[in-house]
């Protein structure tokens, strides 16, 4: 600080109180509000590595044959979806689940750089790291991107300054809400500069938009996220 004082730390609030927050200060914000209630994010039920593994299984995939797939893995797994297991688990047999070869290494890569401590799912260790470095050493892994990652920070970690410009139900969902022609995810950089540090709120405003007012259908990626979820109709590829 300029003055030699110490920074006043940000007062941890709730998605629904960050909601209101925005709402004071943005009257698109608050006609969302009104619109579409007040965002939920449930506490997650997964450890951050079963979790990450679900993300994996589900790319590409439709929903229920994601689920299938991935009850099969976990069966496979003996339910002990830990990446000590998953590493001792025969390839063959992972297959046999009905995993491609791909997302068999990308999984046995997401395992074996947890151990090795490339990629940290430890909660201290998670508190000590920016958003930024989490989607960096997350993004090390085969077959996790840039979207899986931040999509792991919003709904697993559940931090609320997460802003994904690639996703395209964000991109639409803004020009919708806000009324101007569909940003580049530049330009969507900066717009969203104003919502810090909350903007994973106006995320999920956004995705709400596209069902609320372009009739877009909710997908199973992150409809943990409550009321609809998000509504991106996006296929993700296979490194998302």
């Amino acid at each position: 600080m300029k003055d030699g004082t110490a920074a006043r730390p940000v007062r941890k609030v709730s998605p629904r109180e960050a909601a209101r927050l925005l709402a004071e200060r943005d009257p698109v914000i608050a006609r969302l509000v009104a619109d579409a209630g007040l965002p939920s994010f449930p506490r997650p039920t997964e450890t951050h590595f079963a979790a990450l593994v679900r993300s994996v299984t589900h790319q590409q995939l439709a929903g229920a044959a994601a689920q299938a797939i991935h009850g099969r893995l976990v069966r496979s797994l003996g339910g002990e979806v830990t990446p000590e297991r998953l590493l001792a688990t025969p390839a063959a047999d992972l297959r046999d689940a009905g995993l491609s070869g791909n997302k068999v290494l990308s999984l046995q890569d997401l395992a074996t750089k947890v151990l090795d401590g490339t990629v940290v799912l430890e909660p201290r260790g998670l508190a000590r790291e920016s958003d930024d470095e989490v989607v960096a050493r997350l993004t090390t892994v085969r077959g996790i991107g840039k979207w899986s990652a931040e999509m792991f920070l919003m709904f697993q970690l559940r931090r609320l300054d997460v802003w994904p410009t690639g996703d395209l139900g964000v991109r639409k969902g803004f020009a919708l809400g806000w009324g101007i022609p569909m940003p580049t995810p530049k330009a969507l950089d900066v717009l969203g500069e104003p919502y810090h540090p909350y903007r994973s709120i106006v995320a999920w405003y956004c995705w709400r938009a596209t069902q609320l007012y372009a009739g877009a259908v909710a997908t199973a990626v992150t409809a943990q996220a409550g009321a609809g979820g998000d509504p991106s109709p996006t296929k993700r590829r296979a490194r998302s």
